[in-house]
């Protein structure tokens, strides 16, 4: 049976965070908001939550995981940024985005595209995750809270609860989640291209 914590969306409470930090180093799987939609997060080195994860949405190698990072500094150790994806990097985060960067050699495989070796990076702006992470002191492995055969991801945590109550550990209700997701830019080349728009504006790239 999940636990369930309501959280302040401005304001989270730490002895809860906290909780749900030795929950996901106990190899804890969780559905949590974000400032786009509610995504499933596990630690990211565990290994038996990835595949939990992997199971529930009943996702193969091929699809491309996220990291929640709490900065750039954080994000930087673990995508391969040039000058120029940085200051592209820093005009639009915290926000709605997901980058597709090169790895550094550091981030184990099983998270990475096999054939790219790309992986997905963002960082929320968002209080409770930004807390979270900040109690963590490492990023978060993501993704988006879309149940096998549906189009649009869960937007209610009591909702989350009721359909994953077995299959999930903790839902942090944060308040109602967005049916769009975030804005999804590869920028492993020097031409950073918008692979899906959502809700973060990129501009004209």
């Amino acid at each position: 049976m999940a636990q369930f914590f309501t959280i302040h969306p401005d304001n989270p409470q730490d002895r809860l965070l906290k909780q749900a930090v030795a929950m996901i180093h106990e190899g804890a799987v969780i559905a949590l908001p974000t400032d786009a939609s509610y995504v499933l997060a596990c630690h990211l080195g565990d290994k038996s939550a990835l595949d939990r994860l992997r199971a529930l949405r009943r996702l193969d190698a091929n699809h491309l995981m996220t990291l929640l990072c709490k900065d750039l500094s954080t994000l930087g150790s673990y995508a391969k940024i040039e000058n120029s994806t940085f200051r592209l990097l820093k005009s639009l985060t915290p926000g709605p985005f997901t980058f597709i960067l090169n790895a550094k050699s550091e981030v184990p495989n099983r998270i990475l595209h096999p054939k790219r070796k790309t992986i997905g990076l963002r960082i929320p702006d968002a209080a409770i995750c930004q807390h979270l992470l900040s109690l963590l002191e490492e990023p978060l492995l993501a993704t988006t809270l879309i149940l096998p055969g549906e189009d649009l991801p869960l937007t209610d945590a009591v909702d989350i609860r009721e359909k994953l109550q077995q299959q999930v550990d903790l839902v942090i209700d944060g308040g109602p989640g967005s049916l769009t997701g975030t804005t999804v830019i590869d920028a492993t080349e020097a031409t950073p291209i918008l692979v899906r728009q959502g809700l973060g504006d990129a501009g004209s790239l």
